[in-house]
């Protein structure tokens, strides 16, 4: 049987015990309807994990036993930022819990020329909020101890004037060049358009922040597959998945 895994960032290295959070707790309690004595791995988000058992349960409250520290090496040893275009509901959700699977450190949601979400301050916020609800539980699910960093909302100029990666590269169905073209990276950051692609506009202003545009393959992807197979590339030629 699976030993399921929660985000706890209040785990402290030193601590024997500790009384779960309220979120951990639904989880454990009442959803997935853990007992005393069930094994549970808790993971702080930076890196340490441990296995531990629940000792306590009552309604509104758990306490677990923690045992033996976990070497986890889950982190791909290429530094990835990934630049994605803002799009609609699952399609966003999908990108970022699948980008987490394959490893990035960094995502960074866009708002481009073609993005149809309006995200105001408040409405911004709450997407954040959600969006580091389906990351968490990427990483639950995946196995990583390190949380990626989910930066701002910010804008496409914004973005690619702070990416300061060795390699920056954007797709473009106009480029000659392809992945295989390049010259290992230890680290690189990847702009993906949004639902229906950057502008030629943008992928100049792209190539004036330092980004080779890469032609990839003949088919036109949608944004969150694009995401994904751009990534299974990157990580199969300079990371993890050779």
């Amino acid at each position: 049987m699976r030993i399921p895994r929660f985000y706890c960032p209040q785990l402290r290295q030193d601590a024997t015990v500790l009384d779960l959070p309220e979120t951990v707790h639904r989880h454990a309690v009442q959803v997935l309807r853990l007992k005393p004595g069930a094994r549970m791995r808790l993971f702080d988000g930076m890196g340490f994990e441990v296995e531990a058992e629940l000792t306590q349960v009552e309604k509104r409250h758990s306490q677990v036993q923690l045992l033996t520290a976990i070497e986890t090496q889950s982190e791909s040893p290429l530094n990835i930022t990934l630049l994605q275009g803002v799009s609609r509901g699952e399609r966003m959700d999908f990108a970022i819990q699948k980008a987490v699977e394959l490893g990035v450190t960094t995502i960074v949601p866009v708002v481009t020329e073609r993005c149809n979400v309006q995200l105001k301050q408040d409405r911004a916020q709450k997407r954040l909020d959600h969006w580091q609800g389906v990351l968490i539980s990427a990483c639950e699910q995946s196995g990583r101890a390190s949380l990626p960093e989910l930066a701002a909302v910010t804008t496409l100029e914004a973005a690619l004037a702070g990416a300061n990666d060795e390699l920056k590269l954007v797709l473009d169905p106009r480029a000659s060049q392809g992945f295989n073209d390049l010259a290992r990276p230890q680290s690189l950051s990847l702009l993906i358009g949004p639902e229906g692609g950057l502008s030629e506009a943008e992928i100049d202003l792209a190539a004036q922040h330092g980004f080779t545009a890469l032609q990839f393959g003949p088919r036109i992807l949608r944004t969150e597959t694009a995401a994904v197979a751009a990534l299974a590339v990157v990580q199969t030629l300079w990371g993890d998945l050779a």
